[in-house]
């Protein structure tokens, strides 16, 4: 029967690239660049919450370390180190090599190094924690936005949401379904736009609430309103097409699990922002802007839209 510290040694122990000392002692050691600032982010991932107990481990370690470096683009950061901490309601092998090949594939294509961590025997529970550094001064906020400002976000929306409501067997999907299970399952985390966006973005945030919610945040935080316009925000056709019915326009608006980043910018910067997403080959799409007035109001066709709810909240 393999013990924790065996469990350990054969799935997650790997060489590292920006760690002094990494797993195998009591913490690691890290050394952190002079002139640049230690950026920090956990999240948890609880089954039935978060992932269904008969996903696919793969998929599950994928998103749960994905979703902790959209953190780290959102705040301008380049990600570098992660712990793992981990209950098992037992050791199950398969799974165990199936969910650690899934976690160092997101690691391995970020370039992330897994430092330590923590096993115990529970419910199916994973928590991340990241790790990574900015320029001092350079880290991106939700606190920075200004009035007049442009909203802008990355990739499409709805994806994830549209997934999520097949598996619950709420709609069909046909010709969509793989790319949003693909959305809901292995999210992309927009890293190399989060640190392109340094110097440009007055404020930034990634979408995993819902775009309400979270577009939501940098208002607060900022002490600012906003108008943003529902057929400018990118999506699939099939949502397009069905922008008349409320339940759509909400896996647009409030769905979340997108991981898209949001941002604001001025005016000024419209042009450097289409160079980016030529350059990143990565749709950026301009849904709005920032006002003195406190709110946020979506629009669908000069109308203003009202949804039950505008995000996912745990306690909500």
């Amino acid at each position: 029967m393999s013990s924790e510290f065996d469990l350990i040694h054969k799935y997650f122990t790997r060489s590292t690239r920006h760690t002094n000392l990494g797993i195998g002692d009591d913490a690691a050691l890290i050394s952190v660049v002079n002139g640049m600032e230690l950026v920090i982010s956990t999240d948890m991932s609880v089954v039935g919450t978060h992932f269904f107990a008969d996903a696919k481990a793969y998929n599950i370690g994928w998103k749960s370390l994905a979703v902790n470096i959209s953190d780290m683009a959102a705040m301008g950061a380049q990600a570098k180190w992660a712990t793992l901490a981990l209950a098992l309601p037992e050791v199950n092998a398969p799974w165990l090599s199936e969910f650690s090949e899934g976690f160092f594939a997101c690691a391995n294509e970020f370039g992330i190094d897994l430092i330590g961590g923590d096993t115990t025997k529970g419910s199916l529970n994973i928590s991340v924690t990241i790790m990574g550094e900015v320029p001092t001064g350079a880290a991106l906020k939700r606190s920075g936005a200004q009035a007049g400002d442009d909203i802008w976000v990355s990739g499409q929306f709805g994806n994830a949401a549209l997934g999520l409501a097949y598996l619950h067997g709420k709609l069909t999907l046909k010709n969509e379904l793989g790319i949003c299970l693909k959305a809901l399952n292995t999210p992309t985390p927009r890293a190399a736009l989060g640190l392109a966006l340094r110097g440009i973005a007055t404020s930034c945030i990634d979408v995993s609430d819902g775009l309400l919610a979270d577009l939501g945040h940098v208002l607060k935080a900022s002490n600012l309103g906003a108008m943003i316009d529902i057929e400018k925000i990118p999506c699939i056709e099939f949502l397009k097409n069905s922008l008349d019915n409320p339940q759509f326009q909400t896996f647009i608006l409030a769905g979340g699990d997108d991981y898209e980043l949001c941002f604001t910018a001025p005016a000024s910067e419209r042009e450097a922002i289409n160079k980016l997403s030529t350059q990143l080959n990565l749709p950026i799409s301009l849904i709005g802007n920032t006002r003195m007035d406190i709110g946020l109001q979506a629009n669908y066709k000069n109308n203003k839209i009202t949804l039950l709810r505008q995000g996912f909240d745990h306690f909500g």
